[in-house]
C-alpha cells in the first residue's frame, strides 16, 4: 500500500528544510530538491483527484453489490473506509459468482476493477 500522501508531504517538507541548509552539499541539494518537486507534484495529482475516483469507485461497487447507499461523508478518510469496506464484499461477491459458475457477474467485477486501475493511474510515469 501507498504511504498516504500527508505522510509523503511531511518528509518532503523535511527534506526542503535540510536542503535549504547553507551546508547542505550542493549536489546532493539539487539532486533531492528536484526529486522533491518531482514527488510534490505528484502528491497534487494524486491528492486533487484521490476524492473524486473514491466517490466514483464506491458508487460502481455499489451498483454492483446492488447497495443504494452513498457517500454522506466526503473526508478522505471516510471515503477510504467505505472503499475497503465496500471492496470486501466484492470480494465476497466475486467469491460467490465464481461458487455460482456466475461468469457475466464475474466480468463485471473484473471489469470494475480494471476501471478502477484506470482511475488511479498518473498522468506520468516515473520509470
Amino acid at each position: 500500500m501507498n504511504p498516504p500522501v500527508p505522510a509523503v508531504l511531511a518528509e518532503l517538507a523535511n527534506l526542503a528544510l535540510r536542503y535549504t541548509l547553507p551546508d547542505a552539499p550542493p549536489a546532493e541539494r539539487a539532486s533531492n530538491l528536484g526529486l522533491s518537486a518531482m514527488l510534490l507534484t505528484l502528491a497534487a495529482e494524486v491528492w486533487d483527484g484521490a476524492a473524486a475516483n473514491l466517490v466514483e469507485e464506491n458508487r460502481a461497487i455499489r451498483t454492483l453489490l446492488g447497495d443504494a447507499g452513498e457517500d454522506a461523508d466526503l473526508r478522505l478518510s471516510a471515503l477510504k473506509a467505505e472503499n475497503d469496506r465496500l471492496r470486501a464484499a466484492l470480494i465476497e461477491a466475486h467469491a460467490a459468482a465464481e461458487q455460482a459458475g456466475d461468469t457475466a457477474r464475474q466480468d463485471a467485477i473484473w471489469a470494475e476493477l480494471l476501471a478502477s486501475t484506470e482511475r488511479r493511474k498518473l498522468s506520468i510515469s516515473l520509470v
